[in-house]
């Protein structure tokens, strides 16, 4: 009795700390970013390798936390789920692709830049949507589908903007989407699927280790670059911001166009603006380790699009939807 008691206060506290670290995830990125960046040695010995690991288990965390209802979603919503799926992948790779020309980067942190936008929407995009009060239903076949369908046009976005800069290999991309991204979400559903009461004791503390795994992916990447952000940093940032910035607001208003409902629009805002960086650091240092600074994007779009979205989940959550709006002009 004693020793139950015990447990369950032991898990109460677990519960607590790992709420606490998944609500302050943007400053803990933050935070961490900065020590890289004025004090490398802090995170500098921990070696690039460790980054397709620490992705590939919140991509198995992601698997966990799948269940049959999230992929009837995709089936049972394909307008919605197409709209999506096509804003993603032509919105943010186009702004990418613009906005290195508009700001004549160098070669290295363009390459980062349209990896960024290339890659599928990010996991911490479910979280934010519901903060926000939109659709989740909606965000979540949203980010599975986009995941699914990236092995094959992520690579493809990539060789078509920036094939002409350097030699993109996308065979060999593809097979490590695979290996970083599917197969560890397919590990994931089947440990949900033949071990239900280990999944169900977890998931709970996925959403905090989740987050530290990626302020240690920002760490690692910031620690072993920081002379040269110290050089390009400033450039670096206002692109990663104007490419968030500027996918969450023509997210919204392709939603608005095609006179989606409020929380449809926000999901796709959000899904469209957040991106999975941590995937676009992955590659650059998988397939493109003679340019260094093309893992800088990633680490920086990581630390900003999570500071972003918790600014616009506040806006977006204190903003009237028409059914409000129409009962409050009743009233």
């Amino acid at each position: 009795m004693q020793r139950k008691i015990c447990a369950e206060y032991y898990d109460r506290n677990m519960q607590r700390i790992c709420d606490f670290i998944a609500k302050w995830m943007g400053v803990m990125v933050l935070v961490v970013a900065a020590l890289s960046l004025f004090v490398p040695a802090s995170l500098a010995w921990l070696g690039t390798w460790v980054i397709n690991p620490m992705l590939g288990i919140i991509m198995f965390g992601m698997g966990l936390t799948l269940s049959a209802n999230d992929l009837k979603i995709v089936l049972s919503r394909p307008k919605d789920i197409l709209i999506g799926c096509l804003t993603q992948f032509t919105v943010m790779p186009l702004l990418a692709w613009v906005l290195t020309w508009a700001f004549s980067l160098p070669q290295e942190l363009a390459i980062g830049v349209i990896l960024v936008g290339c890659c599928p929407g990010g996991t911490a995009s479910n979280v934010i949507t519901y903060l926000a009060k939109g659709d989740l239903a909606l965000s979540v076949g949203m980010t599975a589908a986009s995941t699914l369908l990236a092995p094959l046009l992520t690579p493809l976005l990539i060789w078509m903007l920036a094939g002409t800069m350097v030699d993109v290999h996308t065979s060999a991309m593809l097979l490590s989407i695979v290996y970083i991204v599917i197969l560890p979400i397919i590990c994931g559903l089947i440990c949900q699927r033949f071990l239900p009461r280990m999944t169900q004791r977890i998931t709970p503390y996925l959403p905090a280790f989740s987050s530290i795994a990626v302020a240690l992916t920002v760490g690692i990447v910031v620690a072993h670059n920081a002379d040269r952000l110290m050089t390009a940093g400033l450039l670096v940032l206002l692109v990663v911001m104007l490419h968030n910035l500027l996918g969450l607001g023509i997210g919204y208003l392709v939603g608005r166009l095609l006179r989606l409902q409020q929380n449809k629009c926000v999901a796709l805002s959000i899904e469209v603006g957040m991106q999975n960086s941590g995937l676009a650091t992955s590659l650059a240092v998988m397939h493109f380790a003679a340019f260094p600074l093309a893992t800088i994007p990633g680490a920086v779009f990581s630390v900003w699009h999570n500071i972003s979205g918790a600014i616009v989940a506040r806006i977006y959550a204190r903003t009237p939807t028409p059914i409000a709006k129409a009962k409050e002009s009743q009233d």
